[in-house]
């Protein structure tokens, strides 16, 4: 991917903005006015530069979220077609008691169905049975979405550039191959504080969650980084989603896989290191 000078500057300075609403803990203006609302490449330039600074911190990646699958969270944020972002072992907070709302500034929630894959998808014909047979598990999921652009007043291109509005995410333990479970019929029901807030299904998902996850597989090839086996994918909303503010319990339904469930502590403690 190559740049011209002016624009190689447009995403140094983007990533830099975006940096400092993790350093500071405080939201930035949209980083559009740098990068164009349309410039996905330059958008990407600026996840990557982000991503590259968080590995030479030390971060480990653990997989991808897939953002924007579902029509009612694309006409929530405005925007017309998928993006994607890197989860990093951090994000994991699926052991915790609770979910540290210190590290987290505009959180949402939504119910996901997570695949754990066996396989690599870096080389060949990605079919769709092939994407399928490379996934070794499928669980519940609560992708806990945030945004360092204030007011979550984004457009796709702010959205790409901060790592698809990634925050945290929460993996249920209850597992299912896809020879017992299939990720298009399921049905969701999303709870905030036990009232119903959020319903969905699997074919909100492109159609398909396994749809999704072919699209990223094509895609982080297109781009250098094609999936690994081990890998997380948060395939994509299937519903609506809902804020979560200090304090909230949420619990999401997701037909035969079961339950997942994150209660967010009561403060936000402003010290705490927040993710990308």
């Amino acid at each position: 991917m190559t740049h011209t000078p002016v624009e190689a500057q447009a995403v140094v300075r983007a990533a830099a903005r975006l940096a400092t609403a993790l350093e500071e803990g405080r939201p930035v203006p949209p980083v559009r006015d740098l990068i164009g609302e349309h410039d996905i490449a330059a958008a990407y330039a600026v996840q990557q530069e982000l991503n590259r600074r968080r590995l030479a911190d030390g971060a480990v990646v653990v997989g991808r979220k897939i953002g924007l699958t579902s029509p009612a969270v694309q006409r929530q944020l405005g925007v017309d077609q998928p993006d994607f972002g890197v989860l990093f072992a951090d994000m994991d907070v699926s052991d915790l008691p609770e979910v540290p709302s210190g590290r987290l500034l505009q959180p949402k929630a939504e119910a996901e169905i997570a695949f754990v894959l066996k396989e690599d998808l870096a080389e060949g014909d990605l079919t769709p049975a092939r994407v399928r047979a490379a996934v070794a598990y499928a669980v519940a999921a609560l992708e806990i979405v945030d945004s360092r652009i204030a007011d979550w007043d984004i457009t796709l291109t702010d959205t790409v550039a901060d790592n698809a509005s990634s925050g945290l995410f929460v993996l249920a333990e209850h597992r299912l191959t896809l020879d017992e479970f299939e990720p298009r019929e399921a049905s969701m029901r999303l709870y905030a504080d036990d009232v119903l807030v959020s319903e969905g299904s699997g074919a909100a998902c492109l159609g398909d969650p396994l749809n999704a996850l072919s699209w990223l597989a094509r895609t982080a090839r297109e781009f250098g980084e094609p999936l690994r086996a081990g890998q997380v994918v948060l395939s994509g909303a299937l519903g609506p989603m809902v804020p979560t503010p200090p304090g909230t319990r949420i619990r999401a339904e997701i037909s035969s896989l079961g339950e997942v469930t994150a209660a967010f502590t009561e403060k936000a403690a402003p010290c705490e290191k927040r993710d990308a």
